[in-house]
């Protein structure tokens, strides 16, 4: 399986960060975006100073505004783009590995990245990318480690080798719809634990949630098909834990905003978009998730985070396993 050349498509900060990636582990790698200068300067200065500044990129990576024939593609737009992208590109996915590595569920259609792209792309070979992971750590050679999810073990092997490098190290794994849920709702929650600390509620009302934000997320995914393993690996717990406990996430600076009363201003948050097509699915498939709810309370603006943290604790006690 000859995986030498990789395009990604998202001039972004993940997108950018990850072609940093593959060119460390010897790839051959284009990236693919919309803004001319951005690609201008990447193939000129070797930089991204609008997405990823600090990095200097390597040399086996170049620019693009147009897709060019690649052995591995990884998209890397937003989750609410994916739809829009795969489509613009007409069927040249055909037969081709495609890597996903948006974490977030589609408006509408409640659907997973995997689901959109067999929609849209019906030829192409899912992946999903996932873990405990930042742009920035990622570009920079920092130790880190991820998931990468397929169908078939020895192809899903190969791909997670063709990207891993001495600082960027791919587990593989079997169970791609437990790990792309679990990267989609982390964020909910990652809202979640940001606006009990925007709302100086403590250390220890910020673990609790954590907690049982885990164990919502395990009942979620399991009955939705996912194995209950997938949350205790990196996808999982590692991802979750990262998002809800660094200012780095997105989604925990979101969060922190809404506690403090503020707004989040302009900063892409998934875990927004994701939170009211995750009470959906919920719904959907009658799991209790008071903690989804609460977080789309807040993001609605119909009430505080101290009246949601107060109406959660005077819930009706329970064992802890159920």
């Amino acid at each position: 399986m000859q995986l030498d050349r990789v395009a990604i498509l998202g001039a972004g900060a993940w997108g950018t960060a990850l072609a940093q990636a593959a060119a460390i582990a010897g790839r051959e790698v284009t990236l693919v975006g919309r803004d001319p200068m951005v690609i201008a300067e990447i193939n000129e200065l070797r930089v991204n100073s609008a997405h990823l500044p600090g990095v200097t990129l390597l040399d086996t990576i170049s620019a693009s505004t147009s897709l060019p024939d690649a052995d591995l593609v990884v998209l890397a737009v937003p989750a609410q783009a994916t739809r829009f992208a795969v489509a613009a590109l007409d069927g040249r996915l055909d037969g081709k590995p495609v890597v996903l590595t948006a974490k977030g569920l589609e408006h509408g259609t409640l659907a997973r990245q995997s689901q959109v792209l067999a929609e849209a792309a019906p030829g192409a070979i899912p992946y999903v990318l996932s873990g405990p992971s930042f742009a920035a750590d990622v570009a920079s050679g920092r130790p880190t480690a991820v998931t990468l999810a397929g169908d078939h073990p020895d192809r899903t092997s190969a791909v997670a080798a063709a990207l891993a490098g001495p600082t960027f190290r791919l587990y593989a794994a079997d169970d791609r719809l437990g790990v792309e849920l679990a990267g989609a709702l982390k964020n909910v929650y990652a809202i979640g634990c940001g606006a009990v600390d925007g709302a100086g509620l403590g250390a220890s009302a910020r673990s609790a949630l954590l907690a049982r934000a885990f164990a919502e997320l395990t009942r979620l995914v399991v009955r939705m098909g996912g194995g209950a393993s997938t949350l205790t690996g990196l996808a999982g717990l590692g991802d979750l834990t990262l998002s809800c406990t660094s200012t780095q996430s997105r989604n925990y600076r979101y969060g922190v905003s809404l506690g403090r009363g503020e707004s989040p201003g302009s900063d892409l948050a998934e875990g927004a978009l994701t939170a009211p097509v995750a009470r959906q699915l919920a719904n959907q498939v009658r799991i209790d998730a008071p903690l989804i709810d609460a977080v789309n309370l807040l993001i609605d603006g119909n009430t505080s985070i101290a009246d949601i943290v107060a109406g959660l604790m005077s819930r009706p006690l329970k064992r802890e396993e159920d």
